[in-house]
């Protein structure tokens, strides 16, 4: 996913360094107590980078507070729970995964939304503004009302049945 990855745990160097070549992981910071955590998250945030952070206990509370996202594990503990943004309710790391697809599928939507609305938009202001006046004359006037309640209804419905195709996410 094109997603730095750092193993950031309290334990020693040696267990984290079996756990992160189990995982494919290059970088580890290990024996770093719960203040510490905190401070290596906003020294990479200092570099311009954005931080998500997952973790599931007391001590990862600090560093799930100051990432940009703090994903806690569900079965954490309820301080983690509290200072995470989401929460996955099974105790998989392959949740993480799926929230990150998750999150990125929904913003394309709200940008695909974004664009049907802009374009409903484009096109009928100048109907509104009286463009076809000229063509229909003043009675146009009497039926506005209803095309610009068909427009609107047809704009929202495009925009709701857009965000549905939501419900075809896979994880």
């Amino acid at each position: 996913m094109r997603i730095k990855v750092v193993l950031l745990t309290g334990d020693n160097l040696r267990t984290a360094k079996a756990v992160a070549a189990k995982l494919g992981i290059e970088q580890v910071v290990a024996d770093v107590l719960p203040d510490q955590k905190m401070r290596v998250i906003q020294e990479i945030q200092k570099k311009g980078e954005v931080v998500g952070m997952v973790g599931d206990g007391i001590n990862d509370a600090p560093a799930l507070a100051a990432a940009d996202i703090g994903i806690a594990i569900g079965a954490g503990t309820d301080v983690a729970v509290e200072a995470a943004g989401i929460v996955l309710i099974r105790n998989s790391l392959k949740d993480v995964v799926t929230a990150i697809r998750l999150s990125k599928a929904t913003v394309k939507k709200i940008k695909e939304n974004l664009f049907w609305a802009f374009c409903y938009n484009i096109a009928l202001i100048p109907i509104a503004a009286g463009l076809l006046e000229p063509l229909l004359g003043p009675g146009m006037y009497d039926f506005m009302p209803y095309f610009a309640g068909f427009a609107m209804a047809t704009s929202s419905a495009t925009v709701v049945s857009n965000s549905l195709l939501l419900n075809r996410f896979k994880p």
